[in-house]
């Protein structure tokens, strides 16, 4: 069950590719070049739409991990990012993220869902939104207080 879950999970992450040939024409954006953890075979909007699941379990924009592309301006008067860039460590620290929640999904989840069983609630995957919660710096969690009464 948590490797169904964990397949689940991998797919909601990073979707398969539309099979055959180039990408649709309704791509709104550019192929990527510069995967180092995602699937190479995504498309731009395939990515485009991880990264924007990203950005929001984060609560940041784009520019946090792109850097700008210098001297290129977009319609609107904003710099254009140059996304294959690796210039900016917030990039490389996604990356490990990434892989970590992979990893504890792959290799951990499995081993948790043995051993509590078929009669008890199997562990969901995670995802940058289960410890970020829309916060770049996840906030540390403080359980209450126990109260204890004297009967």
């Amino acid at each position: 069950m948590a490797l169904l879950a964990a397949a689940i999970f991998a797919v909601a992450q990073a979707p398969p590719p539309q099979p055959g040939g180039p990408p649709p024409e309704h791509e709104k954006n550019p192929k990527p070049t510069n995967l180092k953890v995602l699937p190479r075979n995504l498309t731009g909007d395939q990515v485009h739409d991880i990264m924007h699941g990203w950005a929001g379990a984060l609560g940041v924009h784009c520019d946090k991990c792109h850097a700008e592309d210098p001297g290129k301006i977009d319609a609107n008067g904003h710099p254009r990012l140059n996304f294959a860039a690796d210039t900016k460590p917030e990039k490389a620290q996604a990356r490990i993220m990434y892989k970590m929640t992979e990893n504890i999904n792959k290799s951990y989840l499995p081993k948790i869902a043995a051993v509590a069983g078929a009669n008890e609630e199997q562990p969901k995957p995670v995802n940058c939104g289960t410890c970020h919660r829309g916060h770049l710096k996840p906030e540390q969690y403080v359980p209450p207080r126990e109260e204890h009464h004297d009967h």
